[in-house]
């Protein structure tokens, strides 16, 4: 398992479950969930590729699975798979559909794929502004590539004109903003957000249940954007305003994404997810991503049945049609605990107190993510914490069960979105919904 973070942890979980299998880790941190539950660690970069296959050589790996996007870019399972052992992420080229966010708008032009949106790529400022002005500041602002979720800014949420939106894309162009002297402008999408995670072998996906996923630090989803603050299911593997036509949408749209990808001869094995915005007009493509999302691989991976090991097999061999994937009819909540002052300057090094037993007996899981451990003690980093998971009947249950789960984590620098999940919150979105369709 490579990577360190709460999703790792809940795939390191997930692994456990499967029965004859040693687990090993790689990761940049000392993530003490999965130290726990691993053989044998090296704390390393993800992305220092020779030292993560040289690590698998040593320890004869069988299979590797790899949580983050970076060292997907960085070609890690290409050099994996190089070595003869078998991954369940994809390589390189299938992951710049996450990577570079202007392949995947071109992949899904060339293949006509459902979704899209209208959109334009620019590397001199004066060209973006008339695309801004062409669509009266309307607009979504992203870097090409990697920025860890924090890079996107949108009208009526980060800025409020035409003239902040040039200024932003200036800015993405100018600083090399996720790595390329390019900004990509789109259509801003009015609607709410999904995300649908799906198995792919390279051929056909299995499609996991759907979650909402939360990017914005405060409250009322105001804040500036994170790497998400918490996400939930339902026990119907849809969510509160998605009717079932929209989820199979969705799923229609990344089978295609598979099977485009497969036809550019780059197969996708490995976890793939849409983030969508359910719009007036249908489902809409926000960006596609080629793993686990983070939080919501916490919400569907406790639910599932079956054997995660040998699901991972199946993707890497191309035989997914051949295992009977199931999830258990129940709903999720979960929310994170992240340091004071994240989204702007996270406070590093401050202690945060676990009760793992109190979190235990209350029913919700404790997943660790972007700390260390150091003489016993869990410390924060500048990224998120943990985040508690809680297991119910319908969602409102889920969500007190992980309310419970928190008063056993304690800090007097950390910070909790607490409306996740919550009547209120689902309700204001229900009805936004609705009166967006009419």
């Amino acid at each position: 398992m490579v990577g360190g973070g709460a999703r790792e942890h809940a795939i390191c979980e997930a692994v456990k479950k499967s029965k004859d299998v040693d687990l090993f880790s790689v990761m940049h941190n000392r993530n003490p969930g999965i130290l726990k539950l691993a053989k044998k660690a090296k704390i390393a970069k993800e992305t220092e590729i020779d030292k993560v296959v040289e690590f698998a050589l040593e320890n004869e790996i069988d299979l590797a699975i790899i949580g983050p996007e970076a060292p997907l870019e960085a070609g890690l399972t290409d050099a994996l798979i190089e070595k003869g052992i078998k991954v369940s992420s994809p390589t390189r080229d299938a992951a710049r559909i996450e990577t570079s966010k202007e392949w995947m708008r071109k992949l899904m032009e060339k293949y006509r794929i459902p979704g899209i949106v209208k959109y334009g790529v620019f590397n001199e400022i004066e060209d973006a502004k008339d695309f801004i002005d062409l669509l009266n500041g309307e607009v979504a602002v992203k870097p090409i590539g990697l920025t860890g979720g924090k890079g996107v800014r949108v009208y009526g949420d980060h800025f409020s004109s035409a003239e902040e939106a040039v200024r932003y894309a200036k800015e993405v162009i100018e600083k090399r903003i996720g790595g390329f002297p390019k900004v990509l402008i789109e259509e801003k999408m009015i609607g709410e957000e999904f995300t649908l995670q799906a198995f792919s072998d390279g051929k056909n996906i299995y499609p996991m249940p759907a979650v909402q996923d939360h990017k914005r630090l405060l409250p009322g989803d105001k804040g500036p954007n994170t790497g998400g603050m918490g996400s939930y299911s339902c026990e119907d593997g849809l969510l509160p305003f998605l009717k079932k036509s929209d989820y199979e949408e969705g799923c229609f749209i990344l089978q295609k994404v598979i099977e485009a990808l497969n036809k550019e001869g780059c197969p996708f094995i490995g976890t793939i997810y849409g983030q969508f915005m359910l719009t007036a007009e249908g489902v809409k493509v926000i960006e596609i991503n080629s793993r686990f999302g983070d939080p919501e691989a916490m919400n569907v991976l406790p639910l599932l049945k079956g054997n995660f090991v040998e699901i991972c097999l199946s993707m890497a061999e191309g035989n997914l049609s051949e295992k009977k994937i199931d999830f258990d009819g129940k709903a999720t909540v979960c929310k994170y605990v992240v340091p004071e002052g994240y989204g702007t300057k996270s406070m590093e090094n401050v202690p945060i107190e676990v009760n793992e037993k109190g979190i235990s007996k209350t029913g919700a899981l404790l997943y660790y993510a972007s700390v260390n451990l150091k003489n016993g003690k869990v410390y924060t980093t500048k990224s998120r914490s943990l985040a508690i998971v809680g297991i119910g009947e319908n969602v409102y249950e889920a969500e007190r069960i992980c309310e419970k789960g928190l008063e056993h984590v304690k800090g007097d620098h950390i910070f909790i979105r607490h409306d996740i999940g919550t009547r209120e919150l689902i309700e204001r979105k229900v009805k936004r919904m609705k009166t967006l369709r009419g």
